[in-house]
């Protein structure tokens, strides 16, 4: 095994060459491929941060906003695959600016809701733009990197995640802390700041991304070769194991039940991010502002180091799948603790469960990634994420569970029984090295 410095990943034994362009690769587009996912994830996520401001200043319910907040993963989750199968077609450089410059234009217009009507439209029309963004990067990243080191570049691009709430819990506070200037609340502003910053990150992005090797100028000419030279030798072993047409794809089990879990995951995740500042507020018995802000971004910082080191972990041993279900019983557990526990050992709790939704899922990826192959793995791995769905019913879900059973915290001991699911599913999918034997 072979050890570049902080900012390279773990590369196994092979050519000099192939491993000198992974490590180039990666330092090249990680980064950048990490800041868009902050952004992505920051424009969509920051309506928890809003949720006070638009009930006092736009008439925003409890139950509007949860039909709201979960609009937007309706039309993301269906529109991600036809934006994959054009990205397949038109390149990503292209496609991918496109789509940051439209989500951020319509999250720049939230600032302009006025009641549920415009809410419910922006929401909807926010998951339209955005829908392709993550399972196009997903789809890009398999054009880039093998398979024995994707587990840690999918975990470079997770980072995006908690950066995104560590950066954005204080971003938006800060921003809804702001007094009313030239006519705009602080809510208003934080809404157009951060849709602008979609704008000029995706208007960059179009002269800085390549559509594969093949297309850029900054990998010298014998690692570039053989870089193409393993990815080509990977894609043919993937058409002799796995589905590489869509009509195939659409039919496969595996395929289907990939899409189950990942639908678990996202009611997990979005369970904790959507409701995460307004927890943290109960704690501290304070309003969402500055202070929540901080205090949200400690579980998004444990969550950093996790969504670090378990691809890594993964990748040296192999066992990404077994790795992401204790990672779902972990999570699990933890989030059956943190309703009922003090302030402090609550925090610890959230922080765990947190990590865990988080990391679980470039572990995951590692699985239908290395299944897919061609336009099978552009749909593929679109049809798959149509499991966001699990974010419009994780919200509407904690509701209904807190109606029926009278009480704030049913709706999260749902949501840690969900998990706690998902884990045995995951515990119980074949590994594709043994549906083979098993064949």
């Amino acid at each position: 095994m072979r050890k570049a410095d902080s900012t390279a990943i773990e590369v196994a034994e092979s050519s000099p060459a192939l491993n000198r362009a992974i490590i180039r690769a990666l330092r090249r587009l990680g980064p950048f491929l990490m800041l868009m996912y902050v952004v992505s994830f920051l424009d969509r996520a920051n309506i928890g941060y809003a949720k006070q401001a638009l009930e006092a200043s736009a008439g925003i319910s409890e139950r509007m906003y949860a039909l709201g907040a979960g609009l937007f993963f309706i039309s993301y989750s269906f529109c991600g695959f036809p934006s994959n199968l054009i990205l397949h077609r038109v390149g990503a450089r292209r496609w991918i600016t496109f789509l940051m410059v439209s989500w951020g234009t319509v999250s720049m217009a939230t600032m302009f809701v006025k009641g549920s009507s415009t809410f419910y439209a922006l929401r909807f029309l926010l998951g339209v733009t955005e829908g392709g963004f993550f399972p196009g990067m997903i789809y890009y990243l398999t054009c880039w990197f093998p398979t024995r080191v994707r587990g840690q570049i999918l975990g470079v691009f997770y980072l995006g995640v908690p950066l995104a709430m560590i950066l954005g819990g204080p971003l938006s506070g800060a921003l809804l802390d702001l007094p009313i200037t030239s006519g705009l609340q602080g809510w208003q502003w934080m809404f157009l700041v951060e849709g602008f910053l979609a704008v000029g990150l995706g208007i960059f992005a179009f002269f800085y991304l390549g559509d594969s090797p093949a297309d850029i100028r900054w990998l010298p000419e014998n690692e570039c070769r053989a870089l193409q030279d393993e990815l080509t030798r990977e894609e043919q072993h993937r058409r002799s194991t796995g589905p590489s047409d869509l009509l195939s794809m659409l039919r496969d089990r595996r395929v289907l039940r990939f899409l189950l879990i990942y639908a678990l995951i996202q009611i997990s995740t979005y369970g904790a991010v959507f409701y995460l500042p307004t927890e943290v507020s109960a704690l501290l018995h304070k309003p969402v502002g500055l202070a929540v802000g901080l205090v949200s971004a400690v579980p998004w910082v444990v969550a950093l180091i996790a969504v670090y080191v378990l691809p890594r972990v993964g990748d040296r041993l192999r066992r990404h799948r077994q790795l992401a279900a204790w990672t779902l019983l972990a999570a699990g557990c933890a989030s059956l603790v943190f309703p009922a526990a003090g302030p402090i050992p609550a925090m610890a709790a959230l922080s765990i469960a947190v990590s865990g939704f988080i990391a679980v899922q470039p572990l995951f990826w590692t699985l239908p990634t290395g299944y897919l192959v061609d336009r099978a793995a552009a749909g593929g791995i679109a049809l798959i994420g149509m499991g966001n769905l699990g974010g419009f019913l994780a919200p509407n879900m904690k509701v209904w569970a807190d109606d029926y059973f009278a009480s704030p915290r049913a709706g999260l001991y749902l949501l840690a029984a969900i998990t706690l699911i998902n884990a045995l599913i995951v515990a119980t999918t074949r590994d594709r090295v043994a549906a083979r034997r098993a064949a």
